[in-house]
């Protein structure tokens, strides 16, 4: 039976050991990869807000070239019909041109008009196709070249004057952050310029402990090279992951409040099976003997012709013996009764003087063959209380007897009784060998008795306390002892004054 529930145990702690670390091991996985995607999509973001941005100036810069193309003061666009290529040839050149610089000459397969001179419209088409397709191409590559010398200059201003125009990248990065998901705060980096909330400083904030990668932006050497900063990505899904980590944590420690529980109780229920073992040997050796003893002289009654004073002696052993199996049985019934939670009080009103006066009276006989004096002090006069009189004398009965019995000859049991807080308390202090340490706690439980090697000087079954308390408990009152090694024991008894005027009427 043992080494089953140790297995049991066992079995048990490994299975719990093994969720969480499951539990453990899935929490740290799902971190690690927020912190992975975390990275992966704030570079990404970046990426997608510096092309952004350049698509962006790339189309400012080419509306600026066709206005600079459709500009007659600056540059002439012309055609010519070329009836050898089957083909309108466009040409364009500076107006005031600096050198002897021919003019370009382009075709157009697209364009199906045979015209030996500009019309608006062809011009107009022209332009767009021209910036579409060539200038474009040219900006992708992040070229220069000068199809006239005012249109190359202009261009090469233009790269010279454009740039890096943090705000319109923060509002751009900000949008491709939300469709991921991320809203945290962060700052750039362009070589030694920084924007945040356009506050310039050269290094990284102390707080912030992961950069981006840094990509280029612009369209002349030397490119600058942007990096966007946070704050330490650890705490960032710290604080994003705070309720699944708090409801992990919560999981786990009901998994091991639950395994704990569990294992306390199949401890404590093993504990009691070998305290109702110990107790139904005692129990069957103790019944065994009265019976024994009622045969015998029930037989010698019987079958010996005994004079008067014989047989009224054996009846004597008889009525002893009975009134021992009377007191194990009446043990036994009082223990099953006070475990049963819906056992009814039947409350009434009680003077606790008289109540205990009475017991010490029906102790008197056990008290003095024990050699032990019983005193009763009482701070109250009216000592008055509501509550089921049988059993709260039984209980306190139970205690009387346990210090008669445990203080040894020539002793002195104190009784007292006051009311205080609204509270009648009542202390049994005997001066026995008391009760160590170790047991104080489980003196209470069912079964229980104090260890005390091959000796066993006292009777007893381990029933009378837990009564007690039982009782004291079912009145909403407490049963508590405070107990020296060798300087005996005192029991208090607390239980609430119910007693009031208007409860009178429900006397009965």
């Amino acid at each position: 039976m043992k080494k089953r529930i140790n297995l049991v145990v066992f079995l048990m702690a490994i299975c719990t050991a093994f969720l969480l670390g499951l539990q453990l091991y899935w929490n740290y996985q799902a971190y690690q990869n927020s912190v992975k995607t975390f990275r992966s999509q704030t570079n990404d973001a970046l990426d997608k807000a510096v092309e952004q941005l350049t698509n962006i100036r790339k189309d400012e810069i080419l509306a600026d070239y066709k206005k600079w193309l459709a500009d007659t003061n600056l540059i002439v666009v012309a055609c010519k019909y070329n009836a050898e290529a089957k083909q309108t040839v466009f040409t364009i050149r500076d107006k005031y041109p600096i050198n002897k610089r021919r003019p370009f000459y382009l075709s157009i397969n697209d364009f199906k008009g045979k015209l030996n001179q500009i019309t608006p419209e062809a011009k107009i088409f022209f332009i767009d196709h021209f910036v579409k397709g060539t200038i474009r191409g040219n900006l992708e590559t992040k070229s220069a070249y000068y199809f006239t010398q005012s249109l190359g200059d202009k261009l090469v201003e233009a790269y010279d004057k454009d740039r890096l125009n943090l705000t319109r990248l923060d509002s751009i990065f900000k949008r491709e952050l939300l469709k991921r998901d991320i809203n945290s705060s962060y700052h750039f980096i362009a070589k030694k310029f920084i924007f945040k909330n356009f506050n310039e400083t050269n290094e990284p904030l102390k707080e912030n402990s992961f950069g981006t990668r840094a990509y280029n932006y612009g369209f002349k050497e030397p490119f600058k090279a942007i990096s966007a900063w946070f704050p330490d990505p650890n705490l960032i899904f710290l604080k994003k992951m705070k309720w699944v980590l708090l409801s992990s944590l919560i999981l786990i420690c009901i998994t091991i409040f639950c395994f704990t529980y569990t294992a306390k109780i199949i401890f404590k229920q093993k504990k009691l099976a070998e305290l109702k073992n110990d107790f139904v040997n005692n129990m069957t050796h103790e019944l065994k003997t009265p019976v024994a003893t009622i045969n015998i002289a029930a037989e010698a009654i019987q079958d010996f012709n005994l004079s008067k004073a014989s047989a009224d002696e054996y009846l004597e052993i008889i009525r002893y013996q009975a009134g021992n199996l009377t007191n194990l049985i009446d043990q036994i019934l009082k223990s099953v009764v006070s475990q049963q939670e819906d056992v009814a009080l039947n409350l009434s009103k009680v003077n606790i003087n008289q109540l205990i006066g009475s017991i010490i009276q029906e102790y008197k006989p056990q008290s003095q063959l024990a050699n032990v004096n019983i005193i009763y002090k009482s701070g109250d006069e009216d000592l008055t209380g509501m509550a089921d009189g049988n059993l709260l004398k039984n209980a306190i009965a139970n205690l009387v007897d346990n210090a008669i019995k445990y203080s040894g000859p020539d002793s002195l049991v104190n009784i007292s009784g006051h009311v205080e807080n609204s509270s009648i308390i009542i202390n049994v202090c005997d001066n026995g060998p008391g009760i160590p340490a170790q047991y104080q706690d489980k003196v209470f439980d069912r079964f229980f008795r104090v260890p005390s090697g091959d000796l066993h000087n006292v009777k007893g079954y381990g029933l009378g306390l837990s009564y007690a308390k039982s009782i004291i408990e079912k009145h909403k009152g407490s049963l508590s002892l405070t107990s020296k090694e060798g300087r005996g024991t005192e029991f208090i008894i607390s239980i609430p004054l119910i007693y009031n005027e208007t409860s009178q009427s429900s006397v009965t």
